[in-house]
């Protein structure tokens, strides 16, 4: 099989050279050895590393860059956190795809409930992490289990993630998202990758993510930041996939009765940080 990997946005085939133990791994079948995710503690505290050898973390020098700045973000009312189920996934080029996610600051039972439903759509999605406007609500919450599988490995809630550092090594994936369904191109990202954020209850930590799941923090990551996959792609990339984009961007006028809110032939390249949106 061809060195590439697929992140179903997220199911994902691994890297034969990311995984040389294995010609064809599945995330329901990854060694523990492979992403060494311990798990999470009673407070919701995920702690992750890869083994002695990780690659240097740089310094992020964008936090007081928009998307990083605490103070320029809206904080969400409970209003923001309230929906009509069930949840649906919000599929390109819905706008909002592209909005401001607010900022959580109620850590209540409605948050909880918000959690769990992502959770459902993500497993019945077969996908193995979801942002919250994936889902129609923009809020700066990501869920994801680098299994893919309900009742194994282990379910990661991220509530305000913020980027602390991340490592000098890239690697190349071929991505996908459910955003974007039947779309794969490659995404080059960090390897590893540091993070501060808050969990389900409200308490703050830090994390060290390596392997798969510092690959699905980041595509997550950039969907809290307005940043869908494709705008990190090479224009060689980019092309291969352009009939498709035009595809969806159709699929939505024919839906809404609305022109595209943005279309893929008349898109200027945009600058995104390494690895992370600004």
């Amino acid at each position: 099989m061809a060195c590439a990997a697929r992140l179903h946005c997220h199911r994902l085939l691994a890297n034969h050279a990311l995984c040389p133990s294995l010609s064809l791994c599945r995330p329901s079948t990854f060694p523990a050895v492979f992403f060494q995710l311990s798990r999470i503690s009673a407070t919701g505290r995920l702690f992750s590393s890869m083994d002695g050898s990780k690659p240097p973390l740089t310094p992020v020098l964008a936090q007081a860059k928009r998307g990083f700045s605490v103070s320029e973000d809206k904080v969400a009312s409970p209003d923001d956190l309230l929906y009509a189920g069930p949840l649906r996934i919000v599929e390109y080029p819905d706008p909002i795809l592209r909005a401001k996610n607010k900022r959580i600051e109620s850590f209540d039972d409605n948050l909880k409930k918000l959690v769990g439903e992502m959770f459902d759509v993500m497993y019945k999605t077969d996908g193995i992490g979801l942002s919250a406007p994936q889902v129609g609500i923009n809020v700066q919450l990501m869920v994801f289990n680098p299994v893919g599988e309900r009742g194994e490995g282990e379910e990661i809630v991220l509530v305000n993630p913020r980027v602390n550092k991340y490592s000098k090594k890239m690697v190349l994936f071929n991505e996908g998202c459910l955003s974007f369904p039947g779309i794969y191109a490659d995404v080059r990202r960090p390897e590893t990758v540091k993070i501060d954020a808050r969990d389900i209850n409200g308490t703050r930590f830090t994390v060290n993510l390596s392997g798969l799941p510092a690959r699905v923090f980041q595509h997550e990551f950039d969907h809290l930041q307005g940043i869908l996959f494709f705008d990190r792609m090479t224009d060689e990339v980019l092309d291969a996939i352009r009939t498709k984009l035009q595809a969806l961007e159709k699929k939505y006028e024919a839906r809404t009765g609305f022109p595209s809110p943005e279309r893929i032939e008349t898109r200027q390249s945009k600058k995104v940080a390494v690895g992370f949106g600004k």
